[in-house]
């Protein structure tokens, strides 16, 4: 059965098997139908149907009532497919409560405590084997502000990043960052001024920042100091050692103190480029293949490629003193990965306020005729809006870490005793704020804008991080309560007649078993927002079982096992969505 259908692997997701015996009962009653056309169409049902076909998709000849009769006529409930029912232009399906809990339990066990044996993790797939992926994104500009556009690029980039780990990819997470370019010329101005090697060394990235803030204002009063940054930059392009040798301190200095910051957030990067490390030849080069194209155009002593054709605009590659400029940096950057990473897909994770300027940047490449340049992919995020801490405007990345950890403290305050019992709340305090942080962004899809409010954030009621990671602790807490049920029995051995019976718990596994499919659906759509909804929908199972699906004072030894199997598998689940959002679920709270 499993040879007639292209898009199944049971060994990832076990409801294929239920799926494809969907498929082959409608096929079996209706032949006009391939086993592998019937199974395209089985979707999830709504709530009380585990699976819907809607028939009207095949467009089959003669009436849509008759083909389900057919199909209703020919139907035998099996160890899989339990009842069908007929609604309209659609077929319901329940499956065996049974075979579904038992196989999905069995799965989830032997995926997650089998990983030495090379199984991979519950819920991953391997298309991704054997090709190499570029994810560049965060990509802040040293000595500039950390804005939240960067932070958003960051969680975005993070989760992509663990996505296509899981898939089987070689992914490359790449930090670009903006260290090239006139400001760099200011600063360099600026430094003699104002700087100071101590609070260069205390904390880089703000103290350059000041500088710059600081040199600007120079330059709204006196032009010339604009011309001496400009000339200052020019010598750093011609490679003039002594231009170059405090900015090289500069870039150190700073990408130390990124790293410590992106650790605080679980996100680690394989590379730190940036503009300046894009060869001039390989730049040159460029400019000399898109000139032998005819493609550019000279326009007042600047070098612009003409898009209005493709109803983009025009680009400007060189400007008219003859210095780069970040679209020209980008393709060089492009052409100098390709051939260094032979990558299969190189996604960039940048704001929709970049739309032209990626299109821009992909149709050159396009039009230079480079065949990877169909690789290419942007993924793109709306804006955040209110995003301030409660003394003033958010400027920079540790000031949204610590003002995420302290809106937590405050919080966790509030109940003594629970506080009081937790071994370490400072660094307890700042992952919850961060989960919240973190979870408000992912929550909506991405495209969306959306207000960012530290009220929300910090509740552990409703859809917020920190209800999350509650469920998640609650879950491990079980093991912890009921040492006498440990270790449990190998799942051959374990009744699960008590889960059968219970409709909160066959919930529970059916939706466990519905991951892999969310999993290959994110890897489709870029979307974390996906795997976000899975996770509270899968804490919200958890709650409402609470009180009936009960383990601690269940007299009932073997009924105690069975449901602590389910909780248990239920953590592995939640504890893997949760890490692919770049979570670190805690084990108290």
């Amino acid at each position: 059965m499993a040879t007639e259908i292209r898009d199944m692997d049971p060994s990832r997701c076990v409801l294929d098997t239920f799926r494809s015996a969907i498929a082959q009962k409608i096929s079996t009653a209706l032949p006009e139908l391939s086993v592998d056309q019937v199974y395209s169409g089985v979707d999830y049902g709504k709530k009380g149907v585990d699976f819907t076909v809607a028939l009207p998709r095949f467009r089959l000849p003669g009436k849509v009532d008759d083909h389900a009769k057919k199909v209703i006529s020919q139907f035998t409930a099996d160890d899989h497919v339990a009842a069908v029912t007929h609604d309209k232009a659609f077929l319901h399906f329940q499956l065996n409560t049974s075979t579904l809990i038992r196989a999905i339990l069995d799965q989830i066990h032997d995926l997650t405590h089998n990983t030495a044996s090379g199984n991979p993790e519950y819920g991953t797939n391997t298309t991704g084997q054997g090709k190499t992926v570029i994810i560049e994104y965060s990509s802040p500009n040293i000595a500039k502000n950390f804005h939240v556009g960067h932070l958003r690029s960051t969680i975005i980039g993070g989760f992509l990043s663990n996505l296509y780990k899981i898939c089987g990819w070689k992914v490359l997470s790449m930090n670009y960052l903006g260290d090239w370019g006139t400001q760099f010329g200011l600063i360099a101005t600026g430094f003699e001024k104002y700087g100071n090697e101590e609070e260069l060394q205390r904390d880089a990235i703000k103290h350059l920042f000041d500088i710059y803030v600081k040199v600007n204002k120079d330059a709204e009063e006196n032009p010339e100091v604009r011309v001496d940054a400009a000339k200052w930059f020019k010598r750093m392009e011609d490679g003039d050692e002594e231009a170059l040798k405090n900015w090289r301190q500069w870039r150190a200095l700073s990408i130390k103190k990124y790293a410590e910051e992106y650790d605080r957030l679980n996100i680690k990067f394989d590379i730190y480029t940036g503009e300046s490390e894009v060869s001039k030849a390989v730049m040159d080069k460029a400019v000399d293949r898109l000139n032998d194209l005819g493609l550019i155009t000279d326009s007042d002593g600047a070098k612009i490629v003409q898009l209005e054709k493709y109803k983009l605009g025009s680009g400007v590659i060189k400007k008219k003193d003859g210095t780069s400029i970040y679209l020209t940096r980008d393709i060089g950057a492009a052409i100098e990965r390709y051939e260094k990473y032979k990558f299969d897909k190189m996604i960039y994770v940048v704001s929709s306020q970049q739309d032209l300027h990626l299109r821009q940047f992909f149709k050159i490449l396009e039009l230079m005729d480079y065949p990877w340049a169909k690789d290419m992919l942007h993924i793109n995020y709306g804006l955040v809006q209110g995003m301030s801490t409660r003394k003033g405007t958010v400027v920079f990345l540790n000031q949204i870490i610590g003002e995420a950890a302290s809106v937590m403290h405050d919080q966790m305050r509030k109940n003594e005793e629970k506080y009081n019992a937790v071994e370490d709340p400072e660094s307890t305090s700042s992952e919850i704020g961060i989960t919240g942080v973190k979870i408000q962004d992912m929550a909506a899809k991405r495209i969306n804008n959306y207000t960012f409010n530290w009220d929300r954030m910090l509740s552990f009621e409703g859809d917020t991080g920190p209800y999350l990671q509650y469920a998640y602790v609650r879950l491990v807490s079980i093991g912890r309560k009921n040492p006498h049920l440990l270790p449990l029995p190998k799942p051959a051995d374990i009744d699960i007649e008590t889960l059968v019976q219970s409709q909160h718990a066959r919930d529970i596994v059916f939706l466990l078993g519905s991951y892999p499919d969310v999993v290959k659906t994110a890897l489709k759509t870029h979307e974390p927002s996906g795997v976000v909804t899975f996770a509270f929908r899968l804490a919200h199972a958890i709650s409402s079982a609470w009180e009936t699906v009960v383990v601690k004072g269940e007299e009932d030894i073997e009924k105690a096992r069975a449901r602590m199997w389910m909780y248990e598998s239920a953590r592995d689940v939640l504890g893997q969505a949760m890490r692919l959002l770049s979570l670190r679920p805690l084990e108290r709270m």
